[in-house]
Formats: C-alpha cells, structure tokens, sequence
C-alpha cells in the first residue's frame, strides 16, 4: 500500500506536516527495527537509549531513567500552554507469529499491542514539532512510558517525581493514541470513560493443615476460599446498580497437593473491571469485605492476605478536549476518517498522568490494519477473523498507520499550542 492510499486533504497546519513525507523512510526503518528487538516492562533499555538520542539531537531537554525507564523530552518554545504526548513502550511475553521479514529476534517477546508503533509517530510528531516550532508557542513534553501493560508504569515515573520534581513542567493537556485492528487512515474516539478500571488481587486464605481422615483437627482454607469464590459472584448483581457496569473474575484458585492431606492455605487470585470510580471503590471494599468475614466464619488462624497485584484506572477522555482535537482531525483527515466508539473493556494507566495534573485527556484509536482487508472483513461480518491486540499476528500495515499516527499526535498538539501563538501555515 502507497501513501497515495490515504491522502490527506490540505488543512492549515499543511506546513509543519511537510516534512513527515523526507521523514517516512526512516520511521519505517526505525519502527522495524523497534519490531524485531521487543523489551519488556521495565527492561526497554535500548527503546528508552534510542528515544534519547532523538530527541537531544532535535534540542529537547532530556531526562532518562525516570521509574526506572522513562524518558522525557521538553521543548521550551515560549509562552502558552504545556501540552504533554505519550508513548508507552514496553512488549509483551508473546511468541510471534507473524512471518514477516522484520518479526521478533527475541524468543517469547512481541511487540504484539503495537507500542513499537506509538514509539516511532511519537518521534516523528517530535521531529515535526521541533523543525516546525516557528509555528507554535508554548512548551512540549514528549514523554516514553515504560511498563504498561502491568499498570505500573505511569505510576513509576509520578512516583519518581516527574512532576513533584519539576522533571517535566505540570501539563495543561494530556494527549495520546492507542492502535487498534480498524482500518489504517480511521480514528475512533469516546467521550467520558473510555477503557475499563482493572484490578488483579491474589488472597490468600490461612488455614490449620491436617489429614483427610481427621477434617475436625483443622481449618479447611479450600473450603473457607470456595465459600468465597460462591459468595463473591453476588457482589455484581447485588452490590452494583443495573444502570452500572463491573465485572468480577476468578481466574485461578491453587491449594493442596494430594488427595488425603488439608492443605494449610488457598490462593484465589481474580479480577475487577469497571467504568466508574464509585462502582470501582465499592466492589473491591465488597471483596475485602466476603474474604474476610469467610476467614472468620470458618474460624481461620489468621485474617487472609489480599494483594493487589495490578491497578489501571478508568481512563477518561475530557469531552470538550475530545470535541475541539477531533475538530483538528477532521481537518486533517476529512470528518468521514472519525467515528464515535464504544468504550473497551481493556484498560489502560495513561490516565494516571492526567489525574495526577489535574489536566484532561484525550486517548483516541489508531486505526492499523490494513484498509481494504478491514472492509472486506467488516463487509463479510467477519472483524473478529482479524489479528487484534496481543494476538501472535497483529502486526499494523506499517506506511499508512505511521503516517496517521504522525500527523494525528502533531496536530492534536498544534490544536492545544495554538492558543500560546501558534501561526497557521
């Protein structure tokens, strides 16, 4: 597929866009290269060192290492807002699949939810953004995030004071992209909650071990965490308002090792979604609440052990931000590339660098597959054949969705500086 496929109508911010076409060849490069070498989170060492070379060659102020991997980049470009683009970094323990000639060279490890490809439109939208900085006043932060997919990436890098200690100036805005299996050229958007708050709690029940033959010398913790793995199924539809979304999932329950001997404790580890913080809040008390008292009912030795083991909050776009962005990209892009979306179960911690500055968000969809696949598949009733996110073979149509990708996050951050001076080319 040519760039021709999916070209773009002329907008007013045609002149620090010109330069993407000079550009392309080497983010296709880059990309590829981001491709076959995956890191998982916390391990992006050479994604963060390649992020950092950019970006001080462009004149951005750079800080590394930030909650472990993160990068920073700040353009000082005068007064006016400050807009702050993100990209997250991290791979997952995924084999690939693909059979492309640039697939994955590290055994387990894919880039298979695309931050490759979030990478390299957030050093390209740098690169416009630093050549094209006569266009714009304000300042910029471009900032690489690692460890998403286990929720503890954003919070890292608040946690290791990247506002607290003026690492990065406190943004007015947070904007960023996430790719998805729609056609290349498309962006979806939702107002409001848009991906899912998801908690994973691993508890663990104590109870007093014995042999099977004498079940009345001890404390059964398999029976005392099935009581609750039954109990814990009525916190939705007791505990949640029908208008109200949640999910609660128990995904593994381990205890014992043999038939004729009790086990002295029961691990339960399960799984929360939801779209509201209130409903959030009050499902997990409710879960604390069900394990605890089972403990006690069965007369437990000791209280049980809840852990949370991942955390992401509900991700909320601004609607007056989404409204007035999407206003750019209809522009850009002409209105009939922009559809409204449903939200997603998925979740995502974006929305952690938003809330901890008090600033609103956008997260919008990335279309990446390739478009004529997309509508012979949805013209078919056939979306769910294509490779999604975390799939072995979801692997984006590489030229068309890095040019989207490049221009949305340039514009969308034109839009937010235009009111700090930014000229209209």
């Amino acid at each position: 597929m040519s760039d021709s496929d999916i070209s773009l109508p002329a907008s007013p911010y045609a002149a620090v866009l010109a330069p993407l076409d000079a550009r392309l060849a080497d983010l296709v490069a880059l990309y590829e290269d981001l491709h076959r070498h995956p890191e998982l989170g916390f391990q992006e060492t050479r994604t963060a060192a390649e992020a950092a070379r950019r970006l001080t060659a462009l004149g951005y102020d750079v800080t590394t290492g930030i909650g472990g991997t993160g990068v920073t980049g700040v353009l000082r470009n005068g007064p006016g807002p400050v807009v702050l683009l993100r990209a997250d970094m991290d791979a997952l323990p995924v084999t690939e699949r693909s059979g492309l000639a640039y697939a994955s060279t590290v055994p387990g490890r894919m880039h298979a939810c695309g931050h490759d490809v979030h990478v390299t439109c957030l050093l390209g939208a740098a690169d416009l953004l630093a050549t094209g900085r006569d266009r714009w006043s304000g300042t910029l932060v471009v900032l690489f995030q690692p460890a998403e997919e286990t929720g503890h990436g954003a919070r890292a890098m608040l946690d290791d004071g990247l506002y607290r200690k003026g690492l990065v100036p406190t943004p007015d805005v947070v904007l960023g992209q996430h790719v998805a299996p729609f056609g290349a050229g498309l962006i979806a958007y939702c107002p409001g909650p848009c991906m899912a708050a998801s908690d994973s709690l691993e508890i663990t029940f104590h109870g007093t071990g014995g042999h099977g033959s004498r079940p009345e010398t001890t404390v059964d913790p398999i029976l005392m965490a099935a009581a609750f793995v039954q109990r814990v199924q009525s916190v939705v539809s007791r505990e949640v308002a029908p208008k109200d979304q949640a999910v609660v999932t128990v995904g593994a329950f381990h205890a014992g090792e043999t038939s004729n001997v009790i086990p002295d404790r029961a691990v339960v580890r399960l799984s929360v979604r939801s779209f509201d913080e209130t409903v959030r809040t009050a499902v997990l008390a409710a879960i604390d609440r069900i394990a605890r008292a089972e403990a006690a009912a069965s007369g437990a030795p000791r209280e049980p052990e809840i852990e949370a083991q991942e955390s992401f909050p509900v991700t909320v776009n601004e609607p007056g931000t989404l409204r007035e962005v999407n206003e750019a990209f209809a522009q850009l892009l002409g209105p009939q590339q922009l559809f409204a979306y449903e939200p997603v179960a998925g979740s995502e911690d974006v929305g952690l660098l938003a809330t901890a500055a008090d600033a609103p968000l956008y997260y919008w969809w990335l279309g990446g597959w390739d478009p004529e696949e997309f509508h012979t598949a949805f013209a078919a009733g056939r979306l769910a054949d294509l490779p999604s996110n975390h799939s072995p073979r979801f692997v984006p149509v590489v030229r068309p969705t890095l040019t989207t990708g490049v221009k949305a996050l340039t514009v969308a951050a034109l839009d937010r500086l235009a009111a700090g001076g930014r000229a209209d080319g």
